[in-house]
């Protein structure tokens, strides 16, 4: 029988090897998972921080795409209504082209009608819609308005005084 409880007390002596064994390699991978969950947690943490920091971008790129559109409404109403005064005066200037060449065809004709002595060509009523003094009247009120002229504008004006 003593054999027998040596023989016990052996199994149990390896037993208790066996769980120790198995219990120090438990403690090292508990430690490795502590050191994991401590990064683990530093890596939640900074995950957090770029997620605000994005939502906070993302905020500030809304309110500057905002701005840049309200800035673009204005520069379209803006062009819009340049975009008009432009047709108005491109309609404005066929208006005056038409009448300047009347007046050059007008011109041209008198100058190869035969001269009379004594007698001044004059313009002929049906070569100009206008009336001279009409013309004359237009031509003064256009040079006196206060608003800028283009350097075709001045242009047009001189050829129209010079045609006369």
């Amino acid at each position: 029988m003593a054999g027998m409880e040596w023989l016990l007390e052996l199994a149990l002596i390896g037993l208790l090897l066996a769980t120790l064994f198995h219990a120090m390699r438990l403690e090292r991978a508990l430690g490795v998972l502590k050191r994991d969950r401590a990064a683990l947690e530093e890596l939640v943490s900074s995950f957090n921080a770029s997620t605000r920091a994005a939502e906070q971008g993302i905020g500030r790129l809304k309110d500057a795409a905002d701005g840049a559109g309200r800035h673009i409404a204005r520069q379209v109403e803006v062009a819009g209504r340049l975009k008009d005064d432009l047709v108005f005066l491109g309609e404005r200037g066929d208006v005056l082209a038409d009448r300047l060449d009347q007046l050059v065809r007008a011109g041209r004709s008198l100058e190869t009608a035969p001269a009379r002595p004594g007698v001044r060509p004059t313009l002929v009523r049906e070569a100009s819609p206008i009336p001279a003094r009409e013309m004359d009247d237009a031509m003064d009120a256009a040079a006196a308005s206060p608003r800028l002229r283009s350097q075709a504008e001045r242009d047009l004006m001189r050829a129209l005084r010079i045609a006369r």
